[in-house]
């Protein structure tokens, strides 16, 4: 089980953790604020206080298994289905989260700590609440699946823990496959925003005794860049505008490593650092949001943000919401007011609605809830225009009809033209070009290349067009990347070099100077993306710059040494290095964390051709097919590896078989197709 402990400063912060009570004795007014805060108890150790669930005998039943939820000796215990599938009883060691929902933490073995996927619902019994439930209603989540509660899906040591305490340190151990995760302080602390504070203690000490310390007071981070800026309403527009444009990212990057949609690579984020050198940020993708860039899956308000234009007019996160006790900096709709004149917009000749009802509210117009972990409705924070229109033609949500369900989309789209004769289409302007992307249509390409040119669109949008770019591949996307190479967004750099991706290896030099770049991330994906290169192809200072990025990205993968999919990225990267044991021993190691794991199959496979060793390659495919009979992509290999041995015959099956169970994937389809012309027996000729 974890345990708090203040870890060694590393080398590059010299600066120590010592607790937000340590902060209190100066600061008592925000630690105040912050004690009746949600990031106070962000996580919790289970105890009387703590524990908002029923744990008196309460029982849940979900697709067939009855968890008992009771007490023992003192501890709070739940019994459930293990990880073997049988029920046994397990100690709840901590809370997690506390509204509208709270989820408990177990101890499975190995310095694995688990999230149940069974929570209590913390709301009001008037709302709904007061009750267990399950975090995926509609499914059964047997032992063996994924998302259950005692697998990698739902492990806190990497899914959660970094967010819900100061100063993690995630310390697996990949030859004992072993986590000794530790902490500094078991909530979301003074310091995970301000960053290690014993050197401004040390200088408020050396200032209370009346000594002139000198040089700065110690803190990694100063949030002052708003301290000299202010927001003047025009009355005309009845607008806000800001007297001075924002200086930099800092309070935004801060925020970001939580309430952001990120991978992390680096335990060693401290604020004011670029979050870019420790996290890599999602994009506006397919999957996670809407082609017009509204929240779909759970992303945490920052990738909205960044395409809004109130990021781009300046506003921060601490404009709109007071960071020590995490409230609006006021009451309805009068955080808007803030920045937006009250007479024009909050009045129902703009909205069109009557006062104080929930259709008057700015934030129901322009801020459209999604309704994630059951209970828990999170605003989007992109602040859009209302556009029902695009509803009707790609099929997107929109404010209008989340309140007026029995009304549709079109409906909506008339009520709107009626009212504003030219309706505004609103800052984000990509939802055409992102469908047409989504969808696969090749004239894509046109739309996203003059996206990414426009340098009046947000950096997330240009990079997220980038990287749809780069399924498409050709001149268009080449040339497209090559301008984006020196964009002042490294979201934007980090995405033009995946577009090189497409390329052979030798036409990918152009991108050696991002092996230098600032950002870490970016250098990262030079690297990756030149492996394929010869040393022989880069001179001696890209040579250097080449092994330092190589050596970067390595060590990001070996932090997430405890996912198969980091593994086999590892892999893949010493194959393409001629690094072939290396790569051997990162396939097989992520096949012993997960064996059902298909592409540590298919890689592996796919080395052993690279060796020359296409026997040994189908046996592996074959292999893989035992743990995953129905997978396509082991099918489709099998079906290749065949045709290098000429067993045409059998190919030709294992080809069809990978259409059947994928029918949608095109490349199966075109493979499978010119297989069946080019490999069918040919009729004998007559003599």
């Amino acid at each position: 089980m974890p345990e708090a402990s203040t870890l060694p400063a590393q080398a590059s912060h010299p600066a120590g953790y010592v607790g937000s009570q340590a902060c209190a004795r100066c600061h008592s007014a925000e630690s105040a604020a912050w004690s009746g805060s949600q990031h106070a108890v962000a996580m919790q150790a289970a105890g009387e206080r703590t524990v908002l669930g029923n744990f008196d005998d309460a029982t849940f039943e979900h697709f067939g298994v009855t968890s008992r939820f009771f007490r023992r000796d003192g501890k709070f215990m739940v019994r459930t289905d293990g990880p073997d599938g049988r029920l046994a009883d397990f100690e709840v060691s901590h809370t997690f989260g506390v509204y509208p929902l709270q989820q408990y933490l177990v101890d499975i073995g190995g310095g694995r700590i688990q999230a149940l996927t069974i929570a209590w619902d913390s709301r009001p019994e008037s709302a709904g609440g007061q009750r267990w439930f399950h975090l995926y209603p509609s499914e059964r989540i047997g032992h063996d699946d994924e998302l259950h509660w005692t697998k990698r899906q739902q492990n806190w040591n990497y899914m959660c823990a970094d967010c819900h305490t100061t100063d993690l340190q995630k310390n697996y151990d990949a030859a004992t496959d072993t986590f000794r995760t530790r902490w500094s302080e078991l909530s979301v602390g003074c310091e995970a925003c301000h960053g290690p504070g014993s050197a401004h203690v040390k200088w408020a000490d050396a200032v209370a005794s009346g000594a002139s310390p000198g040089g700065g007071n110690g803190l990694s981070v100063h949030f002052d860049e708003r301290r000299t800026a202010s927001w003047r309403i025009d009355p005309v527009t009845g607008n806000a505008m800001r007297s001075r444009a924002r200086g930099d990212d800092a309070e935004l990057d801060v925020c970001a490593q939580c309430h952001s949609r990120r991978g992390q690579f680096s335990n060693g984020y401290r604020p004011g650092e670029k979050l870019q050198d420790h996290y890599l940020p999602a994009l506006l993708v397919n999957g996670l949001y809407w082609p017009d860039g509204q929240q779909r899956d759970e992303v945490y308000n920052w990738g909205s943000f960044l395409s809004s234009r109130m990021y781009s007019k300046g506003v921060t996160c601490g404009d709109c919401h007071e960071p020590h006790g995490a409230k609006l900096r006021a009451t309805g709709n009068g955080v808007c007011a803030q920045c937006h004149l009250a007479s024009k917009y909050d009045a129902p000749s703009h909205h069109f609605h009557a006062a104080g009802t929930a259709g008057a509210a700015c934030a129901s117009c322009h801020m459209k809830t999604e309704t994630y972990m059951i209970v828990d409705a999170r605003h989007d924070h992109s602040f859009r225009i209302p556009r029902p229109d695009l509803s009707e033609r790609l099929g997107v949500p929109n404010a209008c009809n989340q309140c007026h369900q029995d009304r549709t989309a079109a409906w909506a789209s008339a009520e709107i033209r009626k009212r504003y004769r030219n309706p505004k289409p609103g800052f984000q302007d990509f939802a055409e070009a992102f469908a047409s992307a989504d969808r696969g249509e090749p004239s894509a390409s046109i739309a996203l290349t003059q996206l990414v040119a426009n340098l009046d669109e947000s950096a997330i949008a240009r990079a997220s067009a980038l990287d749809r770019l780069a399924q498409f591949g050709g001149e268009n996307a080449l040339l497209s990347a090559e301008a984006a190479l020196e964009d002042r967004s490294a979201l934007v750099r980090h995405a033009a070099i995946g577009v090189f991706d497409t390329v052979p290896p030798d036409q990918r030099r152009q991108i050696a100077p991002l092996l230098s770049d600032p950002i870490r991330s970016v250098r990262m994906r030079a690297a990756r993306t030149l492996a394929p290169l010869p040393e022989r192809a880069l001179g001696p200072t890209e040579s250097e710059a080449f092994a330092r990025a190589a050596d970067e990205y390595v060590a990001g993968e070996r932090f997430n040494a405890d996912r198969p999919e980091n593994r086999v990225n590892l892999g893949g990267f010493f194959a393409e290095r001629g690094r072939f044991m290396e790569a051997d021993a990162e396939f097989r190691a992520a096949l012993a964390l997960d064996p059902a794991f298909v592409p540590a199959w298919v890689n592996l496979a796919d080395l052993m051709r690279m060796r020359d060793r296409e026997a040994d390659a189908e046996s592996i495919l074959r292999e893989g097919l035992a743990k995953a009979p129905s997978d396509a992509t082991l099918h489709h290999a099998l079906g290749l590896s065949l045709v290098r041995q000429k067993r045409n015959e059998e190919a030709l099956r294992e080809l069809k078989r990978a259409t059947e169970l994928a029918p949608d994937n095109s490349r199966f389809a075109y493979v499978y197709g010119v297989a069946s012309q080019e490999l069918k027996p040919k009729a004998a000729g007559k003599r």
